[in-house]
């Protein structure tokens, strides 16, 4: 099925239209779910919370820009208002459940290393993580990232730098790096 069949199938609520857009944007979107959540539990939640929004504002994709990118903004909203509702925090990440990784190679250590990269982002505070997940891999701005968070644009810059600083640390205690800022870059190995 054509993305554009797909398109017109949700427009009139066709479930098979809804399950094969499920079916091939949920891999990549639990992803994204997975680095913003403490728990597997969390990011499946906010799976379904953004596909729910997902079906029921798809009358307002107006096909400006990819559609997987619009899904994609939807579920990262999504994210942050899951975040700011629950506040949920916990100790211990399953990455068993990681789902869709994308990496720039498709080898084993790059694979492993992009585990172990959001295994370490996502000790981060949560400040810290959801900042550096919307600025560094989502690319939103610092201006738009406090409009999100309902924080000063500062905040957001400060924040971000720490957790870069953090995250740093991090990936040296675990021997990922050698010393901060090496050229191992976490942000390609996580991305496309």
């Amino acid at each position: 099925m054509t993305e554009q069949a797909i398109l017109v199938g949700c427009l009139k609520n066709d479930p098979t239209a809804q399950r094969e857009l499920y079916n091939r944007y949920s891999p990549k979107m639990l992803s994204v779910c997975y680095r913003f959540s403490q728990s597997r539990e969390d990011a499946e939640d906010m799976l379904q919370e953004g596909f729910i929004k997902i079906f029921t504002q798809i009358h307002t994709f107006q096909n400006k820009g990819a559609f997987e990118g619009w899904v994609r903004r939807i579920i990262v909203h999504t994210c942050i208002n899951f975040l700011k509702k629950n506040k949920k925090f916990a100790e211990n990440v399953n990455l068993d459940h990681a789902g869709y990784l994308e990496v720039k190679e498709e080898t084993l250590p790059s694979i492993m290393q992009a585990r172990q990269v959001i295994e370490c982002i996502r000790l981060l505070p949560l400040g810290y993580k959801t900042v550096l997940n919307l600025y560094a891999l989502e690319g939103y701005s610092h201006k738009e990232i406090g409009e999100m968070l309902d924080i000063e644009e500062s905040t957001s810059r400060s924040q971000y730098t720490r957790a870069k600083t953090m995250l740093e640390m991090i990936l040296m205690k675990k021997n990922i790096i050698d010393r901060p800022r090496e050229n191992f870059n976490w942000v390609a190995a996580l991305k496309k």
